[in-house]
């Protein structure tokens, strides 16, 4: 079964509770700049251990000192679901134990 795109207007709503984030065309977006490589790189792994526990997977991707996400479902032709605001919620919860900016 397909999950079921969220309207963009309410995504743009729902995206006010998480600061930071922003929707793209393709989906929801957030970088965060951390103190070092491997700060950031311990965050990927982070992020990677929630991706695996919502079985809901984003493009993440590791620069110097920042990772960056690009958030939608596959299985709404790429639209924003519930399963992309939690993962974006779970992620920035973590990413304040990593004093991601």
């Amino acid at each position: 079964m397909a999950a079921e795109a969220l309207a963009r207007d309410t995504v743009r709503e729902r995206l006010r509770e998480l600061p930071g984030w922003s929707l793209a065309e393709d989906g929801i977006t957030r970088s965060y700049r951390l103190a070092s490589h491997f700060a950031a790189t311990a965050m990927v792994v982070h992020v990677a251990q929630i991706q695996e526990e919502l079985n809901h997977h984003s493009q993440l991707t590791l620069g110097y000192n920042t990772v960056s996400l690009n958030v939608n479902t596959h299985d709404a032709d790429g639209g924003i679901t519930e399963k992309d605001l939690e993962l974006a919620r779970r992620v920035e919860a973590a990413a304040a134990g990593h004093a991601a900016e």
